[in-house]
């Protein structure tokens, strides 16, 4: 154990990279392993001070804001960095970088976010290889058992950027995967309302429901096989889930779906090797935010998969 102490009263001005974003989560930022409930309380005492005045936990900072920041000390555990092979992954699955945007090739079995089985996930192993860096977020987030393509931004002017491009559906996402039968149709658009549950552990279920969010998924052929297909997969909307529950809906879940697809289907893909789920994020193009260009980026598909692919 060991105890970090920021005890000293700061005053920093704000910038771009901090401009827009709430004033509770730009104090987590700056006070790495104080508790929310601390910086909560902080707040509320009026301890924290913008422009010398006091202000509620939902404010928005503005460009030259200065804010205060008071003394804090707490005992926190020693950082524990994360495993060597994780790290080593993850550099090596780089697509693309510049100073605004970083793209991984995200390997199936590593969440986005750690928690409390695991404490490092993509985004907590990439600050930790990465201490030099002052800014580092998700942009979007894909399943724990999903590989490929994943944007992390460099600075909040191309994450707001982003995330807005996500919000008004003006990033092309594409994906590749295997779905148990086959299907004889060129392409399916599947339209049908999901509804989130979350279970007592955390765990998320997802079903089609006629209450649930409005969600589009289109489905293209690529190659058919004698019990599978080999498909391109283009979800218009962005629900948790979404491929695999609109998948499982058309009567042929993901290949390695130990969620949506049944014990037997899961069984018979295990035996024949297939240790993962056969859902891979291999495009996303869109105009880039700051300068207008329209870019893309392909994740090839990973040899496990593509290797499956081949003995089918």
């Amino acid at each position: 154990m060991k105890t970090q102490s920021y005890d000293q009263v700061r005053y920093i001005e704000v910038d771009e990279n901090s401009e827009g974003q709430r004033v509770d989560n730009f104090l987590m930022a700056q006070l790495k392993g104080v508790p929310k409930g601390h910086i909560y309380k902080i707040i509320r005492r009026g301890e924290v001070r913008i422009n010398k005045g006091r202000i509620k936990n939902v404010y928005r900072l503005k460009l030259n804001d200065l804010v205060r920041i008071p003394p804090v000390t707490l005992v926190e555990k020693d950082e524990i960095a994360p495993a060597k092979w994780m790290m080593q992954s993850l550099e090596q699955r780089i697509l693309f970088e510049d100073d605004d945007l970083l793209v991984l090739n995200k390997p199936s079995g590593i969440a986005v976010h750690g928690g409390t089985a695991n404490s490092h996930g993509v985004i907590e192993t990439l600050r930790f290889m990465r201490k030099q860096e002052r800014y580092l977020e998700l942009v979007h987030r894909l399943d724990k058992a999903t590989s490929g393509c994943l944007l992390i931004a460099k600075n909040r002017k191309m994450l707001n950027g982003l995330q807005d491009l996500l919000r008004s559906r003006n990033i092309k996402k594409t994906y590749t995967a295997l779905l148990c039968g086959t299907i004889h149709q060129k392409s399916i658009s599947v339209k049908a309302p999901l509804q989130k549950r979350t279970l007592g552990n955390g765990e998320h279920r997802v079903r089609v429901h006629p209450e649930g969010k409005k969600s589009e998924t289109l489905f293209e052929k690529i190659k058919r096989y004698k019990n599978a297909t080999l498909v391109s997969v283009s979800p218009e909307t962005g629900r948790t889930h979404q491929i695999r529950v609109h998948a499982k809906h058309l009567g042929h879940p993901i290949a390695g779906d130990e969620r949506y697809s049944s014990p037997a289907q899961y069984k018979k893909y295990r035996e024949q090797g297939l240790k993962r789920l056969f859902l891979h994020a291999s495009k996303l193009k869109f105009k880039h935010p700051l300068t207008d260009k329209v870019i893309s980026f392909e994740a090839p598909l990973d040899e496990v998969l593509e290797g499956f692919a081949k003995q089918l």
